[in-house]
C-alpha cells in the first residue's frame, strides 16, 4: 500500500509573516497545503502568491479568535470577541450562530480566494465539540470536500457522514516547536501506509504575531517543514506529497 501525505500549514492570513512562512515553506519543502482564517485581516497579496501556487488550500473555521463576520451572541464574550477556549465556546454557542458564522466565512473564502476550498479544519480544533462538529461536517458535504480528522472518533465520524478524511493524523503546537527538521525526519521514516496528515505552522515571526502563544515556534517549523533536506527525505521514502484535492 502506498504512503500519502498531506502537509497543512494551519492560520495562512494570520499575520503577514505567518503566510510568508507558509509560502516559503511550500516552495522549498514539504508544506502542500494550507487554512486560511479569513476572519484575519488576510495580506491580498499573499493571497494571490497562494492562489498562483499548486499549495491545496482550505478554510480554517475560526469560532475562537477575534471578532466574527456575523452578529453572533452565543459565540462571543462581552467584548464582541471569541471565546478562546474551544470547549467553552462550543458549549455555549447556538447552533443558528454557528451555521451563520461557518456559512459567512465559507462565502468569504470563495470571494478571496475565488473557488471553493480543497477541505475544511478549525480553529484551536473547536469541531471536534458539538455543535460545531455536526455543522462543519454538514457543510463540508454540502461543498463535497473532504475534512481534517484529529483522532479515530473525528474519523468515524466524518467517514459516517459519507465524507473524505485522512487515514492518519499527527501534529499538535504547544510551549515548544512540534516540527523541529528531526521530529519531521522521524514521522517520515515512520509513516504508515495510506494517507496521512501533518498538522504544521510554520512561520516568519513578526510583530503582529507577538500576542500569539505558538509564534517564535514557527520558525523552528518553517526550518523542519520547508526546507530541502525535509524534501529530499520524503522523496528518498517513496512518499507521495498531496494536497486534500488529490485524495
Amino acid at each position: 500500500m502506498t504512503r500519502r501525505l498531506i502537509v497543512n500549514a494551519d492560520d495562512f492570513g494570520l499575520t503577514p509573516g505567518v503566510s510568508a512562512g507558509i509560502l516559503a515553506a511550500h516552495r522549498h519543502g514539504i508544506v502542500t497545503s494550507t487554512t486560511v482564517l479569513v476572519t484575519a485581516d488576510v495580506d491580498r497579496a499573499s493571497l494571490v502568491a497562494a492562489r498562483d501556487s499548486a499549495l491545496g488550500i482550505g478554510l480554517h473555521v475560526n469560532l475562537t479568535l477575534g471578532r466574527p463576520l456575523t452578529p453572533a451572541r452565543s459565540l462571543v464574550d462581552s467584548s464582541g470577541r471569541f471565546i478562546r477556549d474551544a470547549r467553552r465556546a462550543a458549549a455555549r454557542a447556538s447552533v443558528t450562530d454557528v451555521e451563520r458564522e461557518v456559512a459567512a466565512q465559507i462565502e468569504k473564502f470563495t470571494t478571496l480566494v475565488k473557488r471553493a476550498p480543497t477541505h475544511l479544519d478549525t480553529h484551536h480544533h473547536v469541531g471536534l465539540h458539538e455543535p460545531v462538529t455536526a455543522v462543519v461536517l454538514a457543510a463540508a458535504k454540502r461543498l463535497g470536500v473532504p475534512v481534517r480528522s484529529q483522532n479515530a472518533g473525528a474519523r468515524a465520524r466524518a467517514r459516517s457522514a459519507g465524507l473524505r478524511t485522512p487515514d492518519h493524523f499527527f501534529g499538535e503546537s504547544g510551549p515548544g516547536a512540534y516540527w523541529a527538521l528531526g521530529t519531521t525526519l522521524v514521522r517520515l521514516r515512520e509513516l504508515p501506509p495510506g494517507v496521512s496528515e501533518f498538522m504544521t505552522h510554520p512561520g516568519v515571526f513578526d510583530d503582529a504575531l507577538a500576542f500569539s502563544r505558538y509564534a517564535r515556534q514557527r520558525e523552528t517549523e518553517l526550518v523542519g517543514l520547508g526546507t530541502p533536506a525535509a524534501r529530499a527525505a520524503a522523496a528518498s521514502l517513496g512518499i507521495s506529497l498531496c494536497h486534500f484535492g488529490e485524495v
